[in-house]
């Protein structure tokens, strides 16, 4: 009965319908016979694919709170980290992972997300623990390849496994606005300006308002007039 309730807003969902699929169940009537942690967990998940974090955090915690899908549980408990890590939140999102990490769920990813939080804090020593650690659960993790390479590349360490690092993500992800940034950001660091130029460039045409690949730019263009 609840499938059939729902087809249609899954069905939206699914094929990246976001609005629609928000529409459909917010619209939904108290006594459409639907399951209202299922309601939830859907809305939880189009609010946050439509960036509306605090809309997102009230319907994903009530799927958190309820404990009836374990799988959905944690799924809705790594979305919470996330946003909590967005939104500056980040003893909230330090706190999520760790639950999470210890539940085995993604732990990959996990880790991978702890290691940013630490970045953020300004913890490069357990940053770079964490991406190791997220690379030795997966070593094709994409987001752990170009965070280590972009960190050891700003901590101007080993910038030979950074450029491969980063190399072996822009290989998975050609068209990653961040994995392109990071492998430029590299190639400056190694002093090749003429191909840090080329990865900013198809970085910043990818994402043209980024403002951390913008200040990469402007310091390779100054760098290579001085060269």
């Amino acid at each position: 009965m609840t499938e059939n309730v729902l087809l249609q807003g899954i069905q939206f969902y699914k094929d990246k319908q976001y609005s629609d699929a928000l529409a459909f169940f917010l619209a939904l009537p108290a006594d459409c016979g639907a399951d209202k942690i299922e309601i939830a967990y859907y809305l939880g998940l189009c609010f946050a694919k439509l960036e509306k974090y605090e809309d997102a955090l009230l319907y994903l915690e009530q799927v958190v709170t309820s404990g009836t899908n374990i799988d959905r549980v944690l799924q809705c408990r790594y979305l919470l980290a996330i946003i909590y890590a967005l939104s500056g939140r980040k003893r909230l999102a330090d706190f999520e992972l760790n639950k999470l990490l210890e539940t085995g769920y993604k732990s990959a990813s996990v880790c991978a997300s702890i290691a940013y939080i630490a970045w953020e804090q300004n913890d490069t020593a357990k940053c770079l623990d964490y991406y190791e650690k997220s690379l030795k659960r997966d070593p094709e993790n994409v987001t752990s390849l170009n965070g280590l390479g972009y960190v050891l590349a700003c901590q101007d360490k080993d910038l030979t496994k950074a450029l491969s690092l980063c190399k072996k993500a822009v290989d998975s992800s050609p068209n990653s606005a961040a994995c392109l940034d990071s492998l430029g950001w590299v190639y400056y660091k190694l002093g090749l300006f003429e191909d840090a130029k080329k990865y900013l460039s198809k970085a910043i045409a990818l994402d043209k308002d980024n403002s951390v690949i913008a200040e990469h730019i402007k310091l390779v263009s100054m760098a290579g007039m001085k060269k």
